[in-house]
């Protein structure tokens, strides 16, 4: 059996034994097939029992539940979905206001499943903490991006600004210039929430194959090595795993996010950094840091990690040094009394990204084909999202879930927006990179003169639009 328990800092938390499933040895028949035990084929299954019991639902798992992203991630539960606010801009104002509160309302829906089922996954509604920490710069993006999202409707009781006298009552860290606190976030164990809700769905009656990888799937029908699953829907629930199952890696490209964690630290340490109340933070820069206080009082920190020429899965998680020490140097940064703590835990997972940063759902009834995926690194609240969205396409429920921008209700896969081929992928991607490692580490410099960090940000900024 693979050392499952070792692939992250939260699996390795479990107090449960990691022994597999059974695997699918014979060829069945169901109602719905999902590909994938993580956190969209589990959602999707759980909520197709919740409003109509009498389906026939089985889920074909090539490792165990939590093996992917859903055991490896940051643990943001996050009410928002990647691209929100390119995607809801057509919309009217009142329009607009219905799917943001949709979407903040993902922690609370999540919390209630937890609740009803008896999950316990060290659940902490704080919110998060983006924080302008490093150079003024930042600073200036935030509020702009705060006067944004005001524009859009949005009010205080969902962003706010924090100078940096408020920001210290929650959060201390070494050169504070404000940050935003975002109320629509929860931080949990991640590893813990996908094992309860595979529990859950069993109890209601979904088998779950594990050490069954799919080998092919089409139409009605998903085909393992032992045994065949013909059914009316397929739902290929596998994300940042795409390439494994063309043609989905041409929608859904694997980037890698690479996270540590500290050995616990003393409550003297934490009366110093604050993050008292399960809250989330990140540093506002285009490295797209993230970090949690976990509930036995390490720090958790991630940062993006790559991408790899033709969209190969990244299969080795033992990180190099260096990858380890940026991450070191970047919370050090913030918090200079960590900078020689011990790391006892580094891990990494492949995360789906779509073209133009937009997430998807799709229904296509003629095919019997539902999908949600392109989570860009947020899918731990946006997969429930999607759960919820493809249960009710396929049982044609007409719930405002439906009807939202993300959602193409009548289509294929060919409605979606492919990413362009090799090597352009590989050469633009490293391109963007490089100019926001250089921008960061222009900025963050205090005696660069004015004239080099209005030219580092100006490319930066060029090279971002080209992504979206």
């Amino acid at each position: 059996m693979p050392a499952w328990q070792k692939i992250s800092l939260w699996m390795d938390q479990l107090d449960e034994p990691l022994a597999a499933r059974p695997s699918l040895q014979q060829d069945i028949d169901v109602d719905v097939a999902i590909i994938g035990a993580g956190y969209t084929g589990l959602w999707t299954a759980y909520y197709l029992k919740r409003h109509a019991p009498q389906l026939n639902v089985a889920i074909v798992e090539a490792q165990t539940a939590g093996f992917g992203a859903s055991g490896r991630n940051g643990g943001w539960l996050m009410g928002n979905l990647l691209g929100e606010d390119r995607m809801l801009a057509g919309l009217s104002a009142e329009e607009r206001r219905a799917s943001y509160d949709l979407l903040f309302g993902i922690p609370d829906e999540v919390k209630s499943v937890l609740d009803r089922e008896g999950i316990e996954c060290d659940y902490r509604k704080g919110g998060a903490l983006y924080c302008a920490a490093r150079y003024p710069e930042q600073e200036r993006s935030l509020r702009e991006y705060l006067h944004k999202l005001y524009k859009q409707g949005l009010t205080e009781a969902d962003y706010r600004w924090l100078s940096p006298e408020q920001l210290a009552g929650q959060l201390r860290i070494a050169r504070p210039y404000g940050a935003i606190h975002f109320s629509h976030l929860a931080t949990l164990q991640p590893a813990k929430l996908v094992r309860g809700l595979a529990r859950a769905v069993e109890a209601m009656g979904v088998p779950i194959y594990e050490n069954t990888p799919a080998t092919d799937w089409r139409s009605g029908l998903v085909s393992t090595a032992h045994g065949q699953i013909r059914s009316r829907w397929v739902v290929p629930a596998v994300e940042g795993y795409a390439a494994k199952l063309p043609p989905l890696g041409r929608y859904q490209l694997p980037v890698q996010s690479l996270i540590v964690a500290t050995e616990p630290l003393p409550a003297s340490v934490w009366d110093e950094i604050g993050l008292s109340e399960g809250q989330a933070f990140g540093e506002s820069s285009r490295q797209v840091t993230y970090g949690q206080r976990s509930m036995d009082n390490r720090l958790v920190f991630g940062a993006r990690g790559g991408y790899q020429f033709g969209g190969r899965l990244r299969e080795n998680f033992d990180l190099t040094s260096s990858e380890i020490e940026l991450r070191r140097y970047l919370f050090g940064e913030l918090f200079p009394q960590l900078k020689k703590t011990r790391i006892t835990h580094s891990w990494g997972g492949n995360l789906g990204m779509a073209r133009r940063f937009h997430p998807h759902m799709l229904c296509d009834r003629a095919s019997g084909i539902a999908l949600s995926g392109g989570y860009g690194g947020e899918g731990v609240g946006a997969s429930n999202l999607g759960g919820r969205t493809l249960a009710d396409l396929i049982l044609e429920r007409d719930t405002p879930l439906v009807r939202q921008p993300w959602v193409i209700r009548a289509g294929s896969l060919n409605s979606l927006k492919s990413w362009e081929p090799e090597p352009c992928r590989w050469l633009g991607y490293n391109a963007i990179i490089r100019s926001f490692v250089s921008e960061d580490q222009t900025l963050a410099d205090p005696a660069t003169p004015a004239w080099r960090r209005k030219i580092a940000s100006a490319v930066a900024d060029f090279m971002e639009g080209m992504m979206k």
